[in-house]
């Protein structure tokens, strides 16, 4: 199990010296995620600073950007980064895609699978000159001249993550993926009722293996030194927790369990706008079941302990602030009990 860490620099002069640290501390990959900020532009800050660990965008958006868009910039990382680039993709809520981005909303999960064809049909283009009749449902891509052409590069065999929750999505991971992102919102029945038998299904249908397909997350995670630390950040997370809940497409985890209810309650209170009242919904057993529990000294153990066999890659759902000197514990511990080949320099 590999372990990882996201970033989410509000600078973009920071990123570079952000990525410096992380590789320091011997961690496998650096993610980014698209929340307030473009998540392609620190990974090429990060790709000139670094040598070994993987870059990757947990996730950026697919629909608001052609295919020929998210080609050539995965394209130019690939080889800025010498192969080391994850194209991590996510589809978003209707609400987002039509409201936030004002993009029209079409089915997901089909839609999502062109998206990957095109982009294997665009790579193709450059890298062997084959020629570019992609024609599908939702794209079209029919015209490539030399001018606009970036050409072969060293690796052109860009790994595919995506991300979802529900059971279309983990399929799709199975047949045209090589990593799927696992929602932080999620529990391990979860995982073992619906996520991984459904990545065999759309594997097994594309006569792959379940093996083929890397599965990674950013977990919720509880800790603290003290009783009144862990209890401050247990709210804190109760209250993502919540977020995520209220959200209908995720519904589903809560039903598996019999928190129906309490998700339609989520719900009803996001429509109101009592977003700060949320988190008083997710009891203790809710909690337990979705994050991990446990003081600084013993929480990367557990994490461990807790997904082995489920998870392939693993990471904390708090960014990686290398100045953040609180968590500078946790980082070191998680290097050491995952088994990264490196310590933090004094001068990381």
């Amino acid at each position: 199990m590999r372990f990882d860490v996201t970033i989410m620099p509000d600078d973009l002069n920071a990123a570079a010296g952000i990525a410096r640290a992380v590789e320091a501390y011997g961690f496998s990959a650096l993610w980014t995620a698209e929340v307030a900020h473009n998540a392609f532009l620190p990974l090429t800050h990060a790709a000139a600073a670094t040598r070994r660990i993987e870059l990757g965008t947990a996730i950026a958006l697919a629909f608001p950007r052609s295919p020929m868009v998210t080609a050539q910039l995965a394209w130019d990382l690939a080889a800025q980064s010498k192969g080391r680039f994850l194209l991590g993709l996510g589809t978003q809520v209707e609400a987002h895609i039509t409201r936030r981005y004002s993009i029209e909303w079409l089915p997901p999960v089909p839609r999502l699978r062109e998206y990957i064809e095109a982009l294997r049909a665009i790579w193709a283009n450059w890298q062997d000159k084959k020629p570019l009749r992609f024609a599908g449902q939702y794209y079209k891509f029919t015209l490539m001249t030399p001018l606009f052409s970036p050409g072969p590069i060293e690796h052109p065999d860009i790994p595919i993550y995506i991300a979802g929750v529900n059971e279309k999505l983990c399929q799709l991971a199975g047949e045209l993926c090589q990593g799927f992102h696992v929602h932080p919102f999620h529990t391990p029945r979860y995982l073992r009722e619906v996520t991984l038998p459904n990545i065999e299904i759309g594997a097994r249908g594309a006569e792959r293996r379940r093996e083929d397909v890397a599965l990674t997350c950013a977990v919720f995670v509880v800790t603290g030194r003290t009783e009144a630390e862990r209890r401050e950040h247990a709210a804190e997370v109760k209250q993502q927790i919540a977020i995520y809940a209220s959200t209908p497409s995720y519904r589903v985890v809560m039903e598996l369990h019999g928190w129906g209810e309490v998700a339609d309650r989520l719900h009803q209170m996001s429509r109101e706008g009592r977003w700060k009242e949320m988190g008083s919904l997710i009891s203790d057993d809710i909690l337990r079941e979705i994050a991990v529990i446990a003081p600084p000294e013993d929480l990367a153990y557990a994490v461990k302990a807790r997904y082995d066999g489920l998870l392939d890659r693993v990471g904390y759902y708090f960014p990686f602030e290398p100045d953040d000197l609180d968590k500078a514990s946790l980082w070191r511990s998680a290097a050491d009990v995952f088994g990264q080949p490196t310590s933090p320099r004094k001068d990381a």
